[in-house]
């Protein structure tokens, strides 16, 4: 019986797993990304593999919802980088301090430096930040991070000398 399990669990992963990742992929746009969502739907799936009894769909639906994670985190992202760089924007510009995310940017290290410019500023998907930098899109995706850090940090500081 469970081998039986175990073969079927198998043979529902060879036969779902590409076109599950391939429709994630063109939801996100990123390899990485899709192939990270459908490989949570398939680990969600195998802890309750013995209750489900549409694994396909139970499959379909948690990676759906797994998307929609995805685009609330980056819509969030984007609202607090928009909300950081308005909100500096704003203060006036003091001695000590200097508020342009232009200048911030530009003081980030080059490894840093360059995604941010790449992704952010020429709209350019991680992917092709990748190709373009030689790097894996899991290191963009990591300088990227890092970069947003950086720049949050610099930007408190900023705000708290101001205050």
């Amino acid at each position: 019986m469970k081998r039986s399990r175990e073969r079927a669990a198998s043979e529902l992963f060879a036969a779902v797993y590409p076109r599950l990742a391939g429709w994630c992929r063109r939801l996100v746009d990123d390899d990485e990304t899709a192939h990270e969502i459908a490989s949570e739907a398939f680990t969600r799936l195998w802890a309750r593999w013995t209750k489900v009894t549409e694994p396909r769909g139970f499959l379909y639906v948690t990676a759906a919802n797994l998307v929609r994670d995805h685009w609330r985190k980056l819509e969030r992202e984007r609202r607090a980088v928009r909300r950081v760089t308005n909100e500096e924007a704003l203060r006036p510009p003091t001695e000590q301090t200097d508020p342009s995310v232009r200048l911030l940017v530009q003081s980030l290290p080059e490894r840093l430096r360059v995604p941010i410019l790449l992704h952010y500023y020429a709209d350019m998907p991680i992917h092709e930040v990748s190709v373009l930098t030689g790097r894996k899109e899991g290191t963009i995706k990591a300088d990227l991070h890092a970069a947003r850090e950086l720049l949050r940090a610099h930007l408190r500081r900023s705000l708290d000398h101001t205050l």
